[in-house]
């Protein structure tokens, strides 16, 4: 049997050379240390050392501010509820001066446990659920208005209870308006130049969230959430004119709504004249109280626990008006740190909104923003009433007011963000949710 030898060619022998120095070279390469010589002006050879950078899986930033606004509002419900126990009202019910910081801090270990459930699901599945969950809010929003079932306080049926906590749907409606107007922009992506085929059915559900809310009464959840549909629609691309022509019914509807409520109309009168003998012990009185608490705070405020109008003077000092005993309680230098802190969490939440969106994640990029127009402008709303900016409105402080559903619901609101960023920061990396 003859064998055959194979004689190589002048090409494959000098591919064979060249491969055979790139091996030896790739070795010398993989000996040398891992510091770079680095010529800095006439200071002689100075190494800089290539160590790995570590890509943390979610933003530690966003988590500590949020963390730090939760236990500052913690205190400061302690603070502003302390005296409560001694008003006839509360004494009656058997009050005592821990009971709303025992249940602001069973609501924030609540809403920490679903915050890290709501962590667990992927953008994915809140994308399918978006549309069930929207539902189920208007379900919630009908069941609060059905007698027996929902909890009327001072002539408002808000809440429906749950035995271990009182769940109010208007802060679950704030959650699924975000998640349904994302996934609705996504789905009319094509269509979204045309006004009755894209705008048209958002419109109606605005309207239909609106009525039931204000059915309660609540007309701020109701602002805070067609704020929302707004600013998704306008984000997801919707024609400039046609986001005008919205944005001017929604004004003439509240405009409308205020013109035809003497109570309402009675707040706008308050603001514009708070210290009047009309006003003063009557709408505007909470607002000429806030007024007072800044004031007496000035610069460096009285310390904490200091303050003397929330003993009784001002009104909801834990809830509306928690911003009024930090500024008295903390001065100017407290009230700037707290629009500080809510200022960068919302610019935070708005970049890794536009992060997914680069990513080519539209629905996960507009919930974040979402999320970002709900924060920023309840915090806004709030902040101004308080400072008196802005007419009368029953708002809370996001994150650190009492109120266990709001708490509960910005807490969830700020996981799926984190979840968001977490899948940004997995896909820069190379791999896939």
């Amino acid at each position: 049997m003859n064998s055959t030898a194979t004689t190589p060619t002048p090409a494959a022998e000098k591919a064979g050379r060249f491969g055979g120095w790139f091996r030896r070279a790739s070795s010398s390469i993989d000996a040398l240390p891992m510091h770079l010589p680095v010529r800095l002006g006439n200071a002689g050879m100075t190494q800089t050392k290539a160590a790995p950078v570590r890509v943390l899986g979610f933003d530690q930033a966003l988590v500590w501010v949020t963390v730090a606004l939760l236990a500052w509002g913690l205190v400061m419900v302690y603070s502003a509820s302390i005296a409560l126990s001694d008003s006839p009202r509360f004494a009656r019910a058997g009050y005592t001066p821990t009971y709303f910081l025992t249940r602001h801090g069973a609501s924030l270990a609540i809403a920490m446990v679903a915050g890290l459930l709501a962590f667990q699901v992927p953008m994915k599945t809140w994308e399918r659920g978006a549309p069930w969950l929207f539902v189920v809010s208007l379900l919630l929003l009908v069941a609060v208005l059905i007698p027996h079932i929902g909890i009327n306080v001072n002539g408002a049926r808000r809440w429906l209870p749950l035995g271990f906590m009182r769940f109010q749907p208007s802060e679950l409606a704030k959650l699924a308006m975000v998640l349904y107007a994302a996934s609705y922009m996504v789905r009319k992506m094509e269509i979204k130049e045309r006004f009755f085929r894209a705008v048209l059915p958002m419109g109606v559900a605005v309207v239909v969230v609106g009525m039931l809310v204000m059915a309660e009464p609540d007309m701020g959840a109701f602002m805070v959430i067609a704020v929302i549909a707004m600013g998704i629609l306008f984000l997801g691309g919707v024609n400039a004119r046609m986001f005008f022509v919205i944005a001017a019914l929604v004004v003439v509807a509240f405009g409308t709504i205020v013109a035809t409520s003497p109570w309402r109309r009675e707040r706008i009168f308050a603001y514009l004249d708070p210290w009047s003998e009309e006003h003063a012990l009557g709408k505007g009185y909470q607002l000429s109280h806030s007024l007072i608490a800044i004031g007496r705070g000035e610069v460096f405020g009285v310390g904490l626990g200091g303050s003397v109008e929330k003993l009784h003077w001002l009104p909801e000092a834990h809830t509306d008006f928690l911003l009024a005993v930090i500024g008295e309680e903390f001065g100017l230098v407290g009230v700037l740190l707290a629009i500080g802190l809510f200022l960068w969490l919302t610019r935070r939440i708005m970049h890794i909104g536009r992060q997914a969106i680069a990513l080519d994640r539209v629905f996960s990029g507009l919930v974040a923003q979402g999320v970002g127009i709900w924060i920023g402008f309840q915090t806004f709303i709030n902040m101004g009433v308080n400072l008196g900016a802005l007419p009368t409105k029953g708002l809370t402080l996001p994150l650190m007011s009492f109120g266990g559903s709001a708490i509960l619901m910005n807490v969830v609101a700020l996981a799926v963000v984190l979840r968001i960023d977490y899948e940004n920061r997995v896909l820069m990396r190379g791999g896939r949710v």
